[in-house]
């Protein structure tokens, strides 16, 4: 990404906290707010946190469309934002939502459901 489309009306405030990766981004875990489960991961840059903390939706910019995408416009699998919070480095914001219908472009609910990698086993009671 080169540059937003438009210019940013993030406050200030917010903006200058935010530590972002050379192409001006950050990663924004999108998580059901009432289970804790992790939905998705996009990215945001200013405007798309401007407009997500404005318009109680999650928009997001695409990278390889270079364009900003606002979850649920074509798909109808919406996020309703219920927090958004920025981790201790201010490097990845968290967006607590209330996601209706998939999250994933696959159509599953997740996208972190199709390919586990590792499982570890529960620990024993007491332990």
């Amino acid at each position: 990404m080169t540059a937003s489309p438009q210019p940013s009306s993030l406050d200030p405030e917010i903006a200058a906290r935010l530590k972002r990766s050379a192409d001006g981004l950050v990663p924004a875990i999108a998580q059901q707010y009432d289970t804790g489960e992790v939905l998705m991961l996009g990215w945001m840059d200013d405007e798309a946190l401007h407009r997500t903390l404005t318009t109680g939706r999650c928009t997001y910019w695409s990278r390889s469309r270079q364009e900003y995408w606002v979850k649920g416009d074509t798909s109808g699998h919406f996020q309703h934002v219920k927090s958004v919070a920025l981790d201790c480095d201010a490097d990845t914001v968290l967006v607590r939502v209330d996601q209706v219908g998939a999250a994933c472009h696959t159509g599953t609910r997740t996208c972190f459901d199709t390919d586990v990698l590792a499982v570890a086993d529960a620990p024993a009671p007491g332990q």
